[in-house]
């Protein structure tokens, strides 16, 4: 089945994204997300508002679509952004199992008003040893328990 796109549901996230900036509320980024042509969740960019860093506008729009669909998976749904996603949202939207992303300014436009990207692909792209945050593997063999418990449990759901 073809996807189509709703330009008025981008239209949305980037009247949230202009009123979260009027407001004071945080920056310049938001979503909407769309099942069945219905908006099932909402949201903005309160990373300054909330001190949380992940709390952007797409990270927002899945957590609250989640919590109305009473679902961690949004199959079936659509994403309109304001902006292109960051490396964190795309993988959160890729977790999220989202059909289909829209979006309205670019990568290249959000680095234009200070919020550039580039940093994170270049990072990503190193080996881990050579990246500007450290990061060390300790008590791998005691984590694994973890996955054992994971492996060995009748409770589990799958995602």
């Amino acid at each position: 089945m073809p996807i189509v796109a709703n330009p008025e549901f981008l239209r949305r996230a980037i009247a949230l994204a202009t009123e979260n900036v009027v407001s004071g509320a945080g920056g310049p980024f938001a979503a909407v997300i769309v099942r069945n042509g219905k908006i099932v969740g909402e949201g903005v960019n309160t990373v300054t508002i909330g001190n949380d860093p992940t709390a952007h506008g797409e990270v927002n729009a899945i957590r609250a679509a989640c919590r109305n669909l009473g679902t961690f998976t949004l199959a079936d749904c659509h994403l309109y952004t304001s902006c292109q996603p960051c490396p964190m949202c795309l993988a959160a939207c890729y977790w999220a199992r989202l059909d289909a992303i829209y979006y309205g300014a670019c990568a290249a436009d959000a680095a234009r008003a200070g919020f550039d990207d580039a940093f994170l692909y270049d990072e990503f792209r190193k080996d881990a040893g050579t990246r500007s945050l450290p990061t060390v593997q300790l008590l791998g063999d005691e984590a694994w328990s973890s996955f054992a418990a994971w492996i060995a449990s009748e409770n589990k759901i799958s995602y």
